[in-house]
């Protein structure tokens, strides 16, 4: 029923955790871009079909992946190796299928951000929205930031609000900040040149609404105090202890990056994108 292409690279510790979680599906692909440890052999050992592709950009690998791989199943569920799908989430999908309008073209999902064992519903403002399962031929890719939303719909987008799981530290902090160096990079460029319409703030879709919000309110000059204070106290991220703490921080740092770097580029400095 469900066809799945997980992006991987350098993902030897994260990916069988993934592939657990799937031993439901029977048509399981992954992408993969160059890894050198023993990605691609722990993918072939769980039975997953292995395409390698350079990586380039989240939406034109998702493109890439939607042009070269044959999947089976005409709905497709997209993945990164740090995800798991739970046996709530994966009825969850079964059940949208199995009632979804024929002009129905995808589903919007949402993930709960796990951190030394605690969900951070709080401090990662739950639930936030991407476009992971779609119906064949229904929808393309375009690059977002440092991620990628959907475009060329044809027909509607629903929701599924029960969550996969997103396991973002799994690899460490010093990995995680420097992920995330390299992104506000991308988010910078994007929040300036690719900024959204100031009316999508009002928009009934999170998955418009957001990228317009967070172009907007990194125009204000304490934005990352704002964010940190907003995510920690507002949104009760206290009550999610050490963990939530953390987490808040780094966020109210991430979004620093991206201002100042935003600064830079207005002031003639060329930054050049890459993850």
């Amino acid at each position: 029923m469900i066809s799945v292409i997980i992006l991987t690279k350098n993902e030897e510790r994260d990916l069988p955790n993934c592939l657990n979680s799937l031993i439901w599906c029977d048509d399981i692909h992954v992408l993969d871009s160059n890894s050198t440890d023993q990605t691609i052999q722990i993918a072939v050992t769980y039975g997953a079909k292995v395409v390698t592709n350079p990586f380039i950009s989240f939406g034109k690998q998702r493109n890439f992946a939607l042009d070269n791989i044959n999947t089976k199943h005409s709905w497709i569920l997209f993945l990164d190796a740090d995800e798991v799908v739970s046996n709530k989430f994966k009825d969850a999908m079964i059940y949208a299928i199995e009632n979804a309008a024929e002009d129905t073209a995808g589903f919007y999902c949402c993930w709960k951000m796990m951190l030394e064992g605690k969900w951070l519903k709080h401090s990662d403002n739950f639930p936030k929205w991407q476009f992971r399962l779609m119906r064949k031929g229904r929808a393309r890719f375009t690059d977002f930031g440092h991620g990628q939303k959907e475009k060329n719909i044809i027909g509607k987008m629903e929701y599924i609000k029960e969550p996969y799981l997103h396991f973002g530290f799994s690899k460490g902090w010093m990995n995680w900040i420097d992920r995330h160096n390299l992104y506000s990079t991308n988010e910078a460029l994007a929040r300036i040149n690719n900024c959204p319409p100031f009316k999508n703030i009002f928009h009934r879709h999170e998955s418009v609404r957001n990228p317009a919000l967070k172009c907007w309110l990194s125009k204000l000059p304490m934005w990352p105090f704002f964010r940190f204070f907003y995510t920690y106290f507002i949104r009760a991220g206290f009550l999610e202890g050490l963990p939530g703490f953390i987490y808040c921080v780094n966020m109210g740092y991430y979004e620093f990056l991206i201002q100042i770097k935003m600064r830079e580029i207005k002031n003639g400095y060329n930054f050049k994108t890459n993850i």
